[in-house]
């Protein structure tokens, strides 16, 4: 992807077993961001997206909020190592 950027963001509060990941991936595909939404064993989310700025943008204005069972306490960013994400997809796990 030319013009891409890469972000990971680490979204604490309850967000496991909500749909936030799916819900997620449903918010980063029509957007072209690929990337993952995992949980983590401290009950955090990890979403690592790639794509454009805006998009990007507009992604993270969501995580904030998350889906309608979720209740996002915070959202970090972290660090990025661009090569975990596969090219032209967005998965969970």
């Amino acid at each position: 992807m030319a013009d891409t950027e890469t972000r990971c963001w680490l979204i604490s509060g309850r967000v496991q077993g909500v749909f936030f990941r799916e819900s997620t991936r449903r918010e980063a595909e029509p957007r072209g961001i690929v990337g993952h939404a995992v949980n983590l064993p401290d009950g955090r989310v990890e979403v690592l997206g790639r794509g454009r700025a805006d998009a990007l943008d507009e992604l993270e204005r969501w995580l904030h909020e998350g889906p309608p069972m979720a209740k996002v306490d915070e959202v970090q960013t972290a660090s990025v190592d661009q090569q975990e994400i596969e090219s032209g997809r967005f998965r969970t796990g």
